[in-house]
C-alpha cells in the first residue's frame, strides 16, 4: 500500500564528510590540489584527476547509477509549489487549470484571469491589454508582435508560436519553436513535445523522449504531463510511483487525477489518510483560484450564452 510520500529532506548527507579525498588514490584536498565531483553528479564520490577517475570508473559504476536514480527521484517526486500557470500577474492569485477562465495578449504574453479581464474590460472596454495597456491589435499585428516576442527569447510567446504551427500541421516549425520554449523552460512547450513523441506527429515515436519531456514539465508543475506520467507507470505495473504522481497531480487542483485516487483507494493502492489528506490539498487548491471578480466574470459570460 502507498503511503503517498512524495518528497524527503536532502539526503547524502552522511557522506559530506567523505567527500575531502580521492576516491581511488585517497589523496586529501589541499590547496595545491582541488578535487572535482563525479561527471554524471551522483554527489558519491571526488576525484584528483582524470586516471583515478578512469581508474575508479567500474567499481564506481553501480553506486552511482543508484545514487543518480534517488536524486533523480528526489526531485521529480517533490511537490511543486503551484502549478505551471502561476499567478494572475494582476490580482497574484493562482489561475485556474481551466483553460477557459484565463486569456492572453500578444502584447505581453502574459495569462490574466478572467475576473481581472473582465474589470478593466467593464471599465475601459476591450480596446487595451489589462496588465500592460497596449491597444489591442488586428490579428496581423497581433502576430507582428508575438514574433517580436519570440525572437526576443520569451518562452511563453515561443510556446505559443510552437502551439500555432502544430494546429497548423506544420510539425517541422512545431518542433523548432517548442523545443526552443522547453530549453527557455517552459512547462507547457515540454508537455507538447511529450505528447508528440508519444504519438509520432512530426517525430518518430520514442518512449523515452516522452517520458524525459514529461518528467520535465511534470517537474515544472504541469499536472496533464504529471498525469499522463502516472498512467504510463500504472501501464508497467508501477503503482506506487503512479499514485504518488496522482497526488502531486491531484494536489495542484486536478479533478482527473483525485477521482483516479478514488479507484486506487478501493483497490487497496492508498491509504484512507493519504486520500483524505490529497482531497483536503485538492480542495485548498481549486479554492484558492476563487475571488468575487472571476464568480463574476463567470456569471457574465453565462448570461451572454443565454
Amino acid at each position: 500500500m502507498c503511503s503517498g510520500a512524495v518528497g524527503t529532506e536532502a539526503e547524502g548527507e552522511e557522506e559530506a564528510d567523505e567527500l575531502l579525498v580521492c576516491a581511488n588514490c585517497g589523496i586529501a584536498e589541499v590547496d595545491d590540489i582541488k578535487l572535482k565531483g563525479c561527471d554524471d553528479g551522483c554527489d558519491l564520490v571526488k576525484y584528483c584527476g582524470d586516471t583515478c577517475k578512469q581508474q575508479y570508473r567500474e567499481q564506481h559504476s553501480e553506486d552511482c547509477k543508484k545514487r543518480r536514480t534517488e536524486l533523480h527521484d528526489k526531485k521529480l517526486f517533490t511537490q511543486p509549489d503551484g502549478s505551471h500557470l502561476g499567478e494572475c500577474p494582476i490580482c497574484f492569485l493562482p489561475l485556474s487549470l481551466d483553460p477557459q477562465k484565463s486569456m492572453m495578449y500578444t502584447c505581453c504574453c502574459k495569462l490574466m484571469c478572467n475576473g481581472c479581464t473582465h474589470v478593466h474590460h467593464r471599465k475601459n472596454g476591450n480596446t487595451t491589454c489589462p496588465f500592460c495597456r497596449e491597444p489591442v491589435e488586428s490579428s496581423e499585428e497581433s502576430d507582428k508582435r508575438l514574433m517580436k516576442r519570440v525572437e526576443a527569447n520569451d518562452p511563453v510567446a515561443t510556446c505559443v508560436r510552437g502551439l500555432g504551427c502544430y494546429r497548423a500541421g506544420d510539425y517541422d516549425k512545431a518542433l523548432k519553436y517548442l523545443t526552443k520554449a522547453a530549453e527557455l523552460g517552459n512547462a507547457d512547450a515540454q508537455y507538447k513535445l511529450g505528447c508528440m513523441y508519444s504519438k509520432g506527429e512530426g517525430v518518430e515515436i520514442d518512449a523515452e523522449k516522452t517520458v524525459y519531456h514529461y518528467e520535465k514539465a511534470a517537474i515544472g508543475g504541469h499536472y496533464i504531463a504529471r498525469h499522463n506520467l502516472a498512467v504510463l507507470e500504472d501501464v508497467i505495473g508501477n503503482v506506487e510511483r503512479a499514485v504518488k504522481h496522482f497526488i502531486i497531480a491531484a494536489t495542484l487542483g486536478h479533478d482527473v487525477s483525485m477521482k483516479k485516487l478514488w479507484v486506487y483507494y478501493s483497490a487497496g493502492n492508498i491509504t484512507k489518510k493519504d486520500l483524505d489528506a490529497t482531497l483536503r490539498s485538492h480542495q485548498s487548491a481549486i479554492d484558492a483560484t476563487k475571488s468575487i471578480q472571476r464568480e463574476e466574470a463567470e456569471a457574465f459570460d453565462r448570461s451572454r450564452e443565454r
